[in-house]
């Protein structure tokens, strides 16, 4: 039997823009070691995979999955971006409208929509908390990004953020900052592992509700995620929390630029719903 492994982008509209991620929409015959060999083989940062829902999880028939990401190295808890390639790729086949999966993170409820002869899908994350860093800790992140202390933006304290997934948030104090971006991968990832981060978003204040992010993924075996719906949401939770955005704000992120392939993700954060909303284009990779 072979399964099928669909290639789609998320968070562009342009298959050569956003971040790619596998996506096969029924995973039933395969155990882990299946799972983890095709995301390797891929080689794109996460691949997701679909299978029945479990007992209970409610949601319309035909339209509840269990959901799980591989990246070419582990699975991870929650990955955004496969969130939106797979919801687009259903979506395709089933028409637009909501959708619900079960994640290793929690629920996650999907909403697809047909706008201008595409989808876009906006997810809704688990609940989301931060938590401070140890200075040892960020000395290290710094030391292994070879970042100098003055090199962070004051304005933006550095945080572990959690929306589905673990980030180290460090606010760039430059745009020439964040565009300089030659890191010890080794390094990085260890520590990486040791705090169970997922990824460390990278953050550069454009204005009032725009930013430009990178996201470092080492211990996803790739040097950098191109646009990270997971780490986009951790960092809507921080950004209210420490009030540097309003409790509810539309917020535009800008991500893979620096890698020649850019991706727009929106950040949604509602009054009165601890959870944040992101949204984005998606569309399949040809070939």
């Amino acid at each position: 039997m072979t399964t099928e492994v669909l290639r789609y982008t998320a968070f562009s509209d342009d298959p050569a823009g956003g971040n790619p991620a596998g996506v096969v929409l029924d995973a039933s015959a395969l155990d882990d070691a299946a799972m983890l060999r095709i995301a390797a083989g891929l080689g794109y940062s996460e691949t997701a995979f679909l299978t029945a829902p479990p007992p209970g999880l409610g949601g319309a028939p035909g339209r509840a999955f269990t959901l799980r990401f591989f990246s070419p190295k582990a699975e991870v808890s929650f990955c955004g971006h496969a969130t939106v390639a797979a919801s687009v790729a259903l979506a395709e086949r089933i028409g637009p409208g909501d959708l619900l999966f079960a994640t290793p993170a929690g629920t996650v409820p999907v909403s697809v929509a047909a706008t201008g002869g595409g989808l876009r899908a906006v997810l809704t994350s688990v609940a989301p908390h931060t938590e401070e860093i140890a200075a040892a800790d960020l000395a290290e992140a710094l030391a292994a990004l070879d970042w100098p202390a003055d090199g962070l933006d004051p304005a933006f304290p550095p945080r572990i953020a959690f929306a589905g997934a673990r980030h180290l948030v460090l606010g760039a104090a430059t745009r020439a900052r964040l565009a300089d971006l030659d890191y010890d991968f080794a390094r990085l990832e260890a520590l990486m592992r040791r705090l169970d981060l997922t990824t460390v978003q990278l953050v550069h204040r454009a204005g009032p509700d725009t930013f430009h992010v990178r996201d470092p993924f080492p211990v996803g075996g790739v040097v950098e995620d191109p646009a990270t719906g997971a780490a986009a949401a951790a960092f809507g939770a921080y950004a209210r929390e420490l009030g540097l955005v309003p409790e509810e704000a539309l917020l535009t992120l800008h991500q893979g630029e620096d890698m020649g392939r850019p991706g727009v993700l929106t950040v949604e954060l509602r009054a009165g719903d601890p959870r944040v909303r992101v949204g984005g284009a998606g569309v399949r990779i040809p070939g």
